[in-house]
């Protein structure tokens, strides 16, 4: 079995930018109670012409611009999601449709916030056991589609967006780009994190969220540096759910990533769920503040709940 890695990254947002001025006008809220609760000053807002898989589109024709692939090259295209609308077509096949693939196969993945490392790692697992050459994986979510914008607790926090990555086959005698994940789930917290009803809502338990986050997290990042065989004190840079601030500064410091650039997209683009990691490793790359071949942390959780996380190689 050959190893994978992360060959390009791309990113897309929406143009319409919210701020939170704006969602003062809203509802009753201020720029100061939100930058003291989760660190957020924006977010950007998709249009009702502007669905899931459009975004997703969008960033996946640059993570393939970037990586010097045509549509055509592409074996299995996964898409982390958990705001389609519609159960069928895929947004996986609509990405797919989009840009003009002929024949991948395609499948979408649902773990809410921890979609993208899910799906990241399926894709490795998929080029390991030869059932593909190269992938793109997307996360991509319009968490504005299922947000109650009378909710003060919850809208202050969502944004939408796409990140996508292109995953190869790494070459004989090269380092593999993508190491082993660290994944599972806390069934009785599952409740934590939602998004039901009709039409769907976005809720969650913030508090429950935040000391799960902070406490059992670390844990599990420092599982994940041990599984590539790293310890925190090697990584670059390290990609978490950007959930809020407030979680995502004290995580960084209690996994022991002391040399690391940590990602706070968080404070631009707000919660955007599964596209939250690979938008923020993109910008990360674009900004020049990782270099090729340095190890980075990706950790999702969220929804179900559910993580998983695990150690990349910048392409």
């Amino acid at each position: 079995m050959s190893g994978s890695r992360i060959t390009a990254l791309g990113h897309y947002q929406p143009a319409r930018v919210l701020t939170n001025e704006d969602l003062a006008g809203m509802v009753d809220t201020s720029d100061a109670w939100i930058t003291s609760r989760v660190g957020i000053r924006t977010r950007h807002i998709a249009g009702p012409d502007e669905p899931v898989d459009e975004l997703a589109a969008h960033a996946a024709a640059k993570a393939l611009a970037a990586a010097g692939r045509t549509p055509d090259e592409i074996d299995l295209v996964l898409v982390a999601t958990s705001t389609a609308i519609d159960r069928s077509p895929s947004m996986a096949a609509r990405v797919a449709a989009r840009l003009g693939m002929p024949g991948p196969a395609v499948m979408d993945i649902n773990v809410v916030c921890a979609g993208f490392t899910h799906a990241l790692a399926t894709a490795d697992h998929a080029v390991r056991a030869g059932g593909a050459h190269r992938v793109l994986v997307v996360g991509a979510d319009k968490m504005s589609d299922v947000t109650d914008w009378t909710d003060r607790t919850t809208c202050v926090l969502v944004g939408d967006g796409a990140g996508a990555a292109v995953v190869e086959a790494a070459e004989s005698g090269t380092e593999n780009g993508i190491g082993p994940v660290l994944w599972g789930s806390v069934p009785e917290m599952g409740n934590a994190v939602r998004i039901e009803g009709t039409p769907p809502r976005f809720a969650q338990e913030g508090q429950s969220v935040y000391r799960w986050a902070t406490t059992r997290l670390p844990e599990f990042a420092r599982r994940a540096c041990e599984k590539a065989g790293l310890t925190p004190e090697d990584l670059a840079a390290v990609v978490l759910h950007q959930a809020n601030l407030r979680i995502v500064e004290p995580l960084a410091r209690r996994i022991g990533a002391v040399n690391a650039v940590v990602a706070r997209d968080v404070v631009d683009s707000g919660n955007t769920s599964a596209a939250s990691i690979p938008l923020a490793f993109s910008k990360l790359v674009e900004q020049g503040a990782v270099s090729a071949g340095d190890p980075v942390l990706l950790f999702g959780f969220g929804g179900n709940l559910s993580y998983a996380g695990q150690v990349v190689r910048c392409p």
